[in-house]
């Protein structure tokens, strides 16, 4: 379910296996690495890839909440400090969820399946990280 040898829109059925069958119940962040298309896709012919990817995200919204998830970060990027001199990702999206079966539930769901296509429609390229949360600080310093 690549999108070819480079890009990669969707997960493999080995990586969608993978995360399904974790027993793991523990908070999850997602990281978001996103390459637009210059000119979006069906449905969205006629916007950028930026515009159409802000449709899935206005739309996205709703679901999240749902779910018990929410974006702790996005940003645009703008160069390379290590790495390709030639930019990669547009923009980065930091999403936490509470579990790995939460965020497998939202992206099952049937009403959601319907805006994922303007996710579709926007990417050139995408990577999408499983992270934990990293270790906090308890205030008792």
């Amino acid at each position: 379910m690549t999108g070819g040898a480079s890009a990669w829109i969707e997960p493999s059925e080995e990586q969608a296996g993978k995360l399904a069958s974790s027993t793991d119940t523990s908070p999850i962040v997602m990281v978001n690495l996103l390459r637009f298309k210059e000119r979006a896709s069906a449905p969205d012919e006629g916007m950028s890839g930026a515009e159409a990817y802000a449709l899935y995200g206005a739309a996205v919204q709703s679901f999240l909440e749902r779910a018990g998830g929410r974006v702790l970060s996005a940003a645009e990027c703008h160069e390379s400090v290590i790495g390709p001199e030639e930019a990669e990702w547009d923009t980065v999206i930091l999403v936490l969820y509470p579990s790995r079966k939460a965020f497998l539930g939202m992206i099952s769901d049937p009403e959601y399946l319907r805006i994922h296509e303007h996710r579709s429609a926007a990417l050139a390229d995408s990577r999408l990280i499983l992270s934990g949360l990293p270790d906090m600080p308890d205030g008792d310093g």
